[in-house]
C-alpha cells in the first residue's frame, strides 16, 4: 500500500472539511469519512504513519481528526 497515496487522499478529505465553521464536527466528519470509505488495511496504515512519522505530511486538521477519533477509525 502506497502511504503517499493515502496521505494525499487523507489531505484531500481534510481540505474539503476544513472549510466547515464547526471544527469539532469537521473532525468527526473526517474520521467518519475515512471509516466509511477506506478498507481496514488503509485505515491501519494511516494510523501507523500518524504514530511513526508524527503525521509527517498530513494536514493538521487530518492529524487532529485521526488522533481525536482514533478509536472510531479503527
Amino acid at each position: 500500500m502506497d502511504i503517499q497515496n493515502l496521505v494525499k487522499m487523507a489531505n484531500q478529505i481534510g481540505a474539503f472539511f476544513e472549510a466547515m465553521p464547526d471544527r469539532p464536527q469537521a473532525l468527526q466528519d473526517i474520521a467518519g469519512h475515512i471509516k466509511r470509505s477506506w478498507d481496514p488495511r488503509m485505515r491501519h496504515e494511516i494510523l501507523i504513519y500518524l504514530e511513526q512519522q508524527e503525521g509527517g505530511e498530513l494536514k493538521e486538521i487530518v492529524k487532529e481528526a485521526l488522533r481525536t477519533h482514533k478509536t472510531s477509525v479503527v
